[in-house]
């Protein structure tokens, strides 16, 4: 599957600090230590309605990661799936009479016409669950031969008492866990299983739903195993960081990554686990499921700047649950108004200053709403600076540019 364009880093001089980002697993602010290339992979859209905000603000953030990585001087692999196949995508299809595979198609298009527009730097592999297939078949023929699978009326399930150490991840006790379970769609109650968490890895062929063949009879792939074997072929069992939304600590990252152990014998999946906060509108969390949603395409069709959306998205921490207004549109709306008034000025206040302050506060936990306040003061700098004659660096405006370009994705 191809990915987007990718746009273009500005060099800058120097180097980043080594990063630090809040760890799920550790709960706790930790050094990134990978080695001349870090591995990232990023759980992708089920493709059957168009990007929301909580989406975006998802993928800005792994974005803003790789761009201080690769400023740090590391070379990123990233990685991103999209579940093109999966209930809530053949049930949109059943409710609105199209086919499942258009709509797959014509939602990971404009997924990606979003992604360009906001300034997010794509994925080295965009993989489908589709094309996933015969690496999710590798890895479950690897987990039968470990002893961590069977088949319950023709689905293969995952033993997950073969995982030691699960709930590690989300800080979960098993009851807590089978709760979580049962309330996101999983199906802990079906008679016949092993364990209540156990996952379904290949659901068996159901009257009108797409199905592949394989080993076990047609069917298709479940959801924790497509991220676990698509992450494994192209990172490696090991991989530096795998992120997505909070809500995907359990029981996703969590049972991708047993996958990943039991089947590879090597601990741990990912050295991090980071996770962006939900954003709620009227009371809610942002969710398909309840239709309380700001699509990131429609706010384009109406005239806002991309990069408007994309600041007032940094503009919150990743790590802290926010509720969207539209107050946060415009005092987003005028900060690049004066951001980009002040690198219009023939001169400007020193800037080395300001490149520092934003690469530190990167480094510290993705801080971005720290690292969008020293361009702030800079530019407050230089319009002061120009009405009293005082700002008089031509160099600087450029350099600001370049920083907000390069580190904070913000063409100006």
């Amino acid at each position: 599957m191809r990915s987007w364009p990718a746009p273009s880093l500005p060099p800058l001089p120097g180097q980043g600090q080594p990063i630090r980002v809040y760890d799920t697993a550790s709960q706790s602010l930790k050094p990134l230590e990978p080695g001349p290339t870090a591995t990232l992979y990023v759980c992708g859209i089920t493709p059957y309605d168009a990007t929301h905000l909580g989406h975006a603000a998802t993928y800005l953030t792994f974005d803003i990661l790789g761009r201080a990585l690769r400023d740090s001087g590391h070379e990123v692999h990233y990685v991103q799936n999209v579940t093109d196949v999966d209930d809530p995508l053949l049930e949109r299809a059943t409710a609105t009479g199209q086919d499942w595979r258009a709509i797959a198609e014509r939602e990971t298009e404009l997924f990606r016409s979003d992604m360009a527009a906001l300034r997010v730097l794509p994925p080295a592999e965009y993989i489908g669950a589709v094309e996933s297939i015969p690496l999710v078949l590798d890895m479950i023929a690897a987990l039968f031969g470990a002893g961590a699978a069977y088949t319950l009326d023709g689905d293969v399930y995952f033993t997950a008492d073969s995982a030691d150490r699960l709930g590690d991840i989300c800080h979960l006790d098993r009851a807590a866990m089978v709760l979580m379970s049962r309330e996101n769609g999983g199906d802990p109650d079906r008679e016949g299983k092993k364990n209540p968490l156990d996952a379904l890895m290949w659901r068996a062929e159901r009257p009108d739903e797409p199905s592949w063949p394989s080993p076990y009879g047609p069917g298709r792939p479940g959801w924790h195993i497509e991220c676990a074997a698509i992450a494994a072929k192209f990172l490696g069992t090991t991989i530096d960081v795998q992120g997505g939304g909070a809500d995907l600590a359990f029981p996703h990252h969590e049972l991708s990554a047993a996958h990943v152990n039991v089947a590879s014998g090597t601990r741990p999946f990912a050295r991090a686990y980071v996770h962006q906060a939900m954003i709620g509108l009227d009371g809610h969390k942002m969710s398909k499921s309840r239709g309380n949603l700001v699509f990131v395409s429609k706010l384009r069709e109406a005239g806002v700047d991309p990069m408007a959306i994309r600041l007032a998205l940094l503009g919150h921490d990743h790590r802290t649950p926010w509720e969207w207004t539209s107050a946060d549109l415009s005092a987003a709306q005028e900060r690049l108004a004066a951001w980009r008034a002040a690198v219009r000025l023939p001169a400007g206040p020193e800037a080395g200053t300001t490149l520092v302050a934003v690469r530190a506060a990167l480094a510290n936990g993705l801080d971005t709403p720290t690292a969008l306040r020293a361009v702030d003061d800079w530019a407050r700098a230089a319009r002061d600076g120009a009405g009293s004659g005082t700002s008089n660096d031509p160099e600087a405006s450029a350099l600001i540019a370049a920083v907000t370009d390069s580190l904070l994705g913000i063409e100006l």
